[in-house]
């Protein structure tokens, strides 16, 4: 299958700026393209790529004062296959985890399991299957916390949405992560396009979402603690301990958000069969 995907984003700035962007598709995905991924710009800003610890693709620029606009519209191939559910039985000793994996078993920024360690013994410490741990911390997170635009907050660590009971995306996956640290579990927050393909479609404005992969069996798998059950077409732009690593912007100076419109869908073509909605978990 293929997806169009981009975005439409504009800051406003007050003077001139310097600024980070995550607004790329992560680079294990480079190879599915099926047209140039280009990042626009309303002015001739010089701007260069690196890699970040993660293996993220930033772009630097230095914005000039005035309106920035921001785009990028490109085609993508998918595998069509929601995501992968990892076999029972995969739960490593700490002592076997490769070096590179032990970050993701600390707490960072928004991700605080010193808060939240004895609770999720207590909840989940008698699952000694791994893959059923990691979905009853998912099944958990999704129940505790109530989604809402209008609760977006982004400064709200995972303990603070655990008390609060409400959030976005961003939440639903640092609960979820923290919890799964706290279980000796390394887990990583992801961010990226999920579009409406083969769910029922949401009325609301199409954004980027947050989910989270989890190490099980030498090997990472996705999971998603808002929606709860696999998924088709996601893209992933970027990974990192928790939502400080992969900030869309990062700006070194006043900038208002002027506009932000991002846009995920599969491309049918007349030897294209729609994907059947798949069912909704309450």
């Amino acid at each position: 299958m293929q997806i169009r995907a981009g975005y439409d984003i504009a800051f406003q700035c007050l003077q001139e700026t310097p600024m980070i962007l995550m607004l790329s598709i992560h680079p294990s995905r480079a190879k599915d393209l099926q047209s140039p991924h280009r990042i626009q710009f309303s002015h001739d800003v010089q701007a260069h790529d690196y890699l970040d610890m993660f293996g993220n693709t930033c772009t630097r620029i230095v914005a000039p004062p005035g309106l920035i606009e921001i785009k990028n519209d490109f085609l993508i191939s998918d595998s069509g296959l929601p995501d992968a559910a990892p076999p029972s039985g995969l739960l490593q000793p700490v002592s076997e985890l490769p070096d590179d994996v032990m970050t993701f078993l600390l707490g960072s920024r928004y991700c605080d399991t010193q808060k939240l360690s004895d609770l999720a013994w207590s909840l989940f410490g008698h699952i000694e299957d791994g893959a059923a741990r990691v979905q009853a911390i998912v099944d958990y997170a999704h129940q505790r916390i109530e989604f809402g635009y209008h609760h977006a907050r982004n400064d709200r660590t995972a303990f603070e949405g655990h008390e609060e009971r409400i959030g976005v995306c961003r939440d639903f996956a640092h609960l979820a992560v923290t919890l799964c640290r706290c279980m000796n579990i390394p887990a990583r927050y992801c961010t990226g396009y999920l579009g409406d393909i083969g769910v029922p479609t949401d009325p609301a404005p199409m954004d980027f979402s947050a989910w989270f992969e989890v190490y099980l069996g030498n090997k990472w798998y996705t999971f998603d603690a808002r929606h709860n059950h696999p998924r088709i077409g996601r893209i992933v732009m970027a990974r990192g301990r928790d939502a400080a690593d992969v900030a869309i912007s990062t700006n070194f100076g006043p900038t208002p958000l002027v506009r932000f419109t991002v846009v995920t869908d599969e491309v049918f073509s007349e030897a294209t069969p729609a994907v059947a909605p798949m069912s909704m978990v309450a």
